[in-house]
């Protein structure tokens, strides 16, 4: 069975919206585009090529997959480009009759969430998101990730998309790997870990002893 791992850079308000650069999504007046640009260092490339070391396919939602087919087919001996080249890609669009040129790639037809639960049930690599923020939103309601890998980073950018809307699925978590970037990002994967828990901070009753030493006080 495969997983969906959501990994994504996201700042500390939450805002994942063009981490790469000014022109990636300007959607709603966002002015803050390429905001990861001075943080990386070589701890984030060693957890960015951990994450693209073992076989995946790509789960895309429409405009981030038509910002990677017009990069990364001509990023030639990049190994991520090539990585990508060779995944699958699955795409979630409004259109699924429209084509679709980047190779390797097929959309995921009209009933979404339909069509990943069956993919989830299949053999073959797990199904990794880049980007698709309103893809993202489908899949938390649903309760469809089974991964995230976030990359915090530590700005506050206010308004723009973000990884977590308001319709999100109530689901418990459990961190099974950190680290942090000499540039203060912190590096988190967080798996699936059943049903939210709740408890209470209250105080205990009072014991028999307890309320007969406060009866001798009054």
């Amino acid at each position: 069975m495969r997983k969906i791992i959501c990994a994504t850079f996201v700042s500390l308000d939450g805002v994942m919206q063009a981490p790469g650069g000014p022109d990636e999504d300007p959607t709603g007046g966002f002015r803050f585009g390429g905001w990861t640009f001075h943080f990386w260092d070589d701890a984030m490339g060693a957890t960015m090529g951990d994450l693209f070391s073992q076989p995946f396919d790509l789960l895309l939602g429409r405009k981030t997959y038509d910002i990677f087919a017009a990069h990364w087919p001509y990023a030639k001996g990049d190994p991520i480009g090539e990585a990508f080249g060779k995944a699958t890609k699955f795409v979630a669009t409004r259109s699924p009759d429209r084509q679709l040129d980047w190779e390797n790639s097929r959309t995921l037809g009209e009933d979404i969430v339909a069509a990943l639960r069956d993919l989830k049930r299949t053999d073959g690599p797990d199904l990794l998101i880049q980007g698709s923020s309103d893809l993202i939103q489908t899949l938390v309601a649903n309760d469809l990730i089974d991964q995230y890998r976030l990359l915090v980073f530590p700005v506050l950018l206010g308004k723009g998309k973000k990884l977590f809307g308001h319709g999100a699925a109530p689901a418990g978590l459990k961190l099974a790997k950190s680290a942090i970037s000499s540039t203060g990002v912190i590096m988190l994967t967080y798996e699936r870990a059943g049903e939210v828990t709740t408890g209470d901070f209250g105080f205990d009753e009072p014991s028999a002893a307890e309320l007969e030493r406060r009866r001798t006080l009054e």
